[in-house]
């Protein structure tokens, strides 16, 4: 079985070789670059499963990096580090394509987990082998191939993005807190900041609700979390 390649995206020589090293130790093959250009040298020949971006790069930042690779139509998984507090510097990873993100200093084996945990979700789980397709009003998702159509309309979805939709649709109709769309969706327990699920959210209604401000699927239950609706339901937030 092919080594799971995880390319490497940090000026700090200190984070670069701990990270390298680490990953190394549980079986990852692992590509080291240091600013956000080389990142689009990197990628044609040594072609990752996942990135670990760091937020500031020399050339090119980790957000200009995440949106040029959106841009290109690459759906790589990201996880981008940031040494800043502010919930806006994540928020702004996430904006713009990033599907997970961790503040240092981190623990490497809490990051080992987030990417063994991303990695196992790319695989697919056997019920989604399984299943030829989920239609829930206009919705179809076909799980093998990781494909989604709204009103038979191709939607480009990033890889946390389907399997958050994926997973509200395993549930549909059943509110789900926060903290189960984290551990189910993100396969581990995240403490304290749950914004990560509200701004994927944002982004599944801004590319698959008619209007994103009266959503027909994706319902938001007040101060207890979202649950997916069959689409005949009024345009309208829960209460």
């Amino acid at each position: 079985m092919l080594k799971k390649k995880i390319l490497v995206v940090d000026d700090e020589p200190s984070i670069s070789m701990l990270l390298d090293f680490n990953l190394k130790l549980v079986g990852f093959d692992v590509l080291c670059v240091y600013d956000g250009e080389a990142v689009f040298e990197a990628i044609p020949a040594f072609r990752p499963d996942l990135i670990v971006l760091d937020l500031m790069l020399p050339k090119m930042d980790g957000i200009q990096v995440c949106r040029r690779l959106r841009d290109m139509g690459n759906r790589v998984p990201i996880i981008m580090l940031t040494a800043m507090q502010e919930l806006n510097d994540k928020i702004a990873g996430l904006d713009n394509g990033a599907d997970d993100y961790m503040t240092k200093p981190f623990s490497p084996q809490e990051l080992i987990s987030r990417i063994q945990a991303i990695l196992r979700r790319m695989q697919g789980l056997p019920e989604e082998e399984e299943a030829e397709s989920i239609e829930i009003g206009s919705i179809r998702i076909h799980p093998s191939q990781r494909e989604v159509t709204v009103e038979d309309r191709p939607v480009d979805l990033t890889p946390r993005e389907f399997d958050l939709l994926l997973f509200l649709c395993r549930h549909k109709g059943k509110v789900l807190s926060r903290q189960q769309l984290l551990h189910g969706v993100w396969d581990y327990h995240f403490l304290g900041d749950t914004r990560i699920v509200d701004v994927h959210i944002s982004h599944l209604r801004d590319k698959m609700e008619r209007n994103p401000r009266t959503p027909e699927y994706i319902m938001t239950i007040r101060s207890v979390g979202y649950k997916l609706a069959d689409g005949t339901a009024a345009r309208r937030t829960l209460a």
